[in-house]
């Protein structure tokens, strides 16, 4: 996992407007796994598309290779209604045939149609779903916060192609099997555009063939596990700049950057940034999780998303694109790729523990300004992602039931997944210290050391908030569920009183009624830095002379709200 103030970061900040083929039809992604989708997992699709920028159409197969884990003669799928389904058949042949069609249901209001089996599918029985489709997508009103698919025009007037669906799910474009806990582990994406155009997707090349004048259709394989939101086609009279990149682990691999030829000096100046963001996170994270395919980007025209292998990448070349800081270095960039770990290499199984991707995500960039610009460059842009933590949230970050993609990003709680989660890890990083907080990204990522040295999909894996939890708590012998309790679990932050008078400090922390919040301050007293711990009613007293300055928390390394109390009130 995952921006315009005027970046990507915020591409689920803002709440996302349902639309539909039908005016009840709600563009989201997940939320409750009924017995329709649990009782079968998906382990390969294979996509056989023409994409028509003529006019915006797509049409062809996907096959749906499944195991059925329950018992069951009904499962659910997804694809928009506004794209027509001819047919859905039963285990087709390599040569097209099919053994019958199968019966399916579907509405007009919802994404979910269902496919109806004349025998009950024992566990362990594995089938094949070919569906058979053709459509005018949704058109992405506002991508990436907005999705759907994206047809533009390159300065030349030639077709410039992309996709950006995370914000509502990959059923609107191609039909699956719309869960998050659901990833295939590998997927054939086979994409016939017009021969004028260089079509570029996930994972690696297996070859190009010409199935008619004046087509040509581009055999793209991921060969590891993939978020059906990942997969992606990127289209333009592209030019490809790329090089061999050596990975921490030793593997030789190809970065690979495609984009339009007008940008092509552009592209030659940032490109040299990709090897180097790309050394720093497999330094944070561990190796990069993708090296059997690739590390791609696309030139996009928007403005990024992190697909598997191939982000998009559309911040017009430029340093500082995601908060107007002057950070140093391309952070959109550097967003999308630091999702190549928290998103695709550990995967929410659930919208609810989003922030895993995005707080994540997020986290990366002042990590990485810290490492080009040092602590004050660190310093400087948690200060500005402080200020779009929005405080008075009703909503709590990691909420323990399940969520839709749109639920997880409604109202106060969208923005807080990106920002509180960021100030988080920043707060959980000053309580545990470098050290510990380090090993517990790089063990987050593998949590087996002889997990980095394998590239076939084995190391990926799904993930929670309370997965974290254990993690840290096991690497630094701590009680940390207090923490994540107070930030993640519930939407109201900590709050600290302070008074001063008379040669004497009290501050206390006060937080909702049934919590704890054995949270340490540092003070900067007189020239001199101390650490002091609360007592059991989170007070910190001590006596100090009124001449001598003192600082609470000078570093603002702990997320909270802060009132300095007068003479004569309350304590």
């Amino acid at each position: 996992m995952t921006k315009f103030l005027p970046s990507f970061i915020l591409i689920l900040l803002i709440t996302l407007t349902p639309a539909a083929a039908q005016d009840s039809l709600i563009y989201e992604s997940g939320g409750d796994l009924t017995p329709e989708l649990s009782s079968f997992n998906v382990h390969f699709y294979d996509l056989d598309l023409k994409v028509n920028p003529s006019d915006s159409s797509v049409s062809g197969t996907v096959d749906i290779y499944f195991k059925a884990v329950q018992p069951t003669n009904k499962i659910a799928l997804a694809l928009d209604p506004r794209l027509n389904i001819s047919a859905v058949k039963e285990d087709p042949a390599i040569n097209g045939e099919s053994t019958r069609s199968l019966k399916y249901t579907r509405s007009e209001t919802d994404r979910t149609f269902y496919v109806y089996f004349p025998q009950t599918l024992q566990p362990g029985t594995k089938k094949t779903v070919r569906v058979e489709y053709d459509g005018v997508p949704r058109i992405a009103p506002r991508p990436p916060w907005d999705g759907g698919m994206v047809w533009e025009q390159t300065p030349s007037d030639d077709p410039w192609v992309g996709v950006a669906v995370q914000t509502i799910g990959a059923w609107t474009w191609w039909p699956n099997k719309d869960h998050p806990s659901d990833r295939a582990d590998s997927v054939a994406i086979n994409l016939t555009m017009p021969d004028d155009l260089i079509v570029a997707s996930n994972g690696h090349l297996r070859g190009e063939s010409v199935p008619e004048e004046g087509w040509k259709t581009w055999h793209w394989f991921v060969s590891t596990p993939i978020s059906n939101y990942n997969v992606t086609l990127n289209a333009a009279p592209y030019e490809v700049i790329e090089k061999t990149y050596t990975s921490i682990d030793g593997t030789e691999m190809d970065i690979i950057f495609w984009v339009l030829p007008e940008y092509l000096e552009k592209g030659k100046e940032l490109f040299p940034q990709f090897a180097e963001q790309l050394e720093f996170m497999e330094k944070i994270a561990g190796p990069y999780p993708f090296r059997a395919d690739k590390y791609g980007v696309a030139h996009a025209p928007y403005l990024g998303m992190e697909h598997q292998s191939i982000i998009a990448y559309g911040a017009n070349f430029q340093n500082d694109n995601m908060f107007g800081q002057n950070a140093g270095y391309d952070d959109l960039h550097q967003h999308e790729l630091a999702h190549e770990w928290w998103g695709n290499l550990v995967t929410a199984w659930d919208w609810r523990d989003f922030w895993l991707h995005e707080g994540f995500g997020t986290y990366m960039q002042p990590l990485y300004a810290e490492h080009v610009g040092g602590r004050e460059a660190y310093r400087e842009m948690m200060t500005h992602l402080r200020a779009r933590v929005i405080d008075d949230s009703d909503r709590e970050v990691a909420p323990r039931q399940s969520m839709s993609s749109l639920e997880i990003t409604q109202g106060t709680r969208g923005g807080n997944v990106y920002f509180k989660g960021a100030w988080f890890l920043h707060t959980l990083r000053y309580l545990i210290g470098d050290d510990y907080f380090f090993e517990a990204l790089r063990r987050f990522a593998y949590p087996d050391p002889e997990m980095e040295k394998v590239t076939d999909g084995s190391h990926m894996r799904f993930a929670t908030t309370d997965d974290f939890l254990h993690l840290t708590e096991e690497i630094t012998g701590m009680d940390l569920k207090w923490l994540f309790e107070i930030y993640l679990r519930q939407p109201e932050l900590p709050a600290l009183y302070a008074t001063r008078r008379a040669g004497f400090v009290r501050l206390e922390w006060q937080v909702p009624e049934g919590y704890r919040f054995p949270m340490p301050l540092e003070f900067y007293i007189g020239g001199e830095f101390v650490s002091l711990a609360p007592g059991d009613r989170g007070v910190i007293s001590f006596e100090v002379d009124d001449h001598v300055e003192v600082e609470v928390d000078p570093y603002e390394r702990i997320l909270k709200t802060f009132e300095l109390r007068t003479i004569g009130e309350d304590e």
